[in-house]
């Protein structure tokens, strides 16, 4: 279990607005942007499905399976966002050798500094990557 400031992530209050605003930032962020991706897939993905006949069959599957690859990254970094910022949560080297923001240097500290997720974009990358190869197969079979 998560705890922010000694309070389960259910019970957490934040302490001013500007906590509240960082809190949806990162929301925003780290959740949302996968989730607002996937979607948008989902959705391109059922009116290919629904609307063209057969030949597009291929290509509106090929687009569901991006969709649920991106909903289950998204619930991964959402998991890790919830690890990176609670209470309990390990200081890595990466967080030590982490240059603070030009201009933020004496601003209140939310969480530990903001690394990106290297990782996580490869793999959106690489994942988006495949399937447009796929997508380019599928086209020229047709």
């Amino acid at each position: 279990m998560h705890t922010y400031r000694g309070h389960r992530a259910d019970s957490f209050r934040p302490i001013d607005v500007l906590e509240l605003n960082e809190l949806r930032a990162r929301n925003r962020t780290f959740n949302g942007a996968y989730r607002r991706t996937a979607l948008a897939t989902l959705g391109y993905a059922l009116t290919a499905l629904r609307l063209f006949d057969s030949r597009f069959l291929r290509i509106g599957i090929l687009y569901l399976v991006l969709s649920i690859l991106l909903f289950a990254l998204g619930y991964i970094r959402a998991r890790h966002s919830q690890h990176d910022f609670s209470d309990r949560s390990k200081t890595s080297a990466l967080y030590d050798q982490a240059l603070p923001t030009v201009g933020q240097e004496d601003r209140r500290e939310y969480g530990r500094p903001f690394i990106t997720a290297g990782r996580d974009v490869v793999a959106v990358g690489a994942l988006v990557m495949v399937v447009e190869i796929l997508l380019l197969a599928f086209v020229l079979q047709m």
